[in-house]
């Protein structure tokens, strides 16, 4: 295996590594949403929540997409939601 790919992955493990930003991903397994929506869901604030979105956006875990002059965001790719379904399961303590 090539050594970029394991780089690739642990930029992605690091992104992973807080608890905010599983939370913003589970949020948006669930459904698109804008940041106010996600704020209100898990309630946090506004720059933080915006700051993880932008970090996991640019990780390509997340996507925009514009609805006139609103933002929704969601899941990139579906690799993730797998990810985080085998987490869950595992229960790890």
């Amino acid at each position: 295996m090539d050594n970029k790919n394991y780089e690739r992955w642990a930029e992605v493990v690091k992104t992973l590594g807080h608890p905010d930003r599983l939370r913003i991903i589970e949020t948006l397994i669930q459904d698109e949403r804008s940041v106010n929506s996600i704020c209100g869901f898990l309630d946090l604030p506004q720059p933080k929540v915006s700051q993880h979105l932008a970090l996991l956006r640019s990780r390509g875990i997340v996507q925009d997409q514009r609805c006139g002059c609103h933002v929704k965001y969601c899941i990139k790719s579906r690799w993730i939601e797998e990810m985080m379904r085998l987490m869950r399961e595992a229960k790890v303590t």
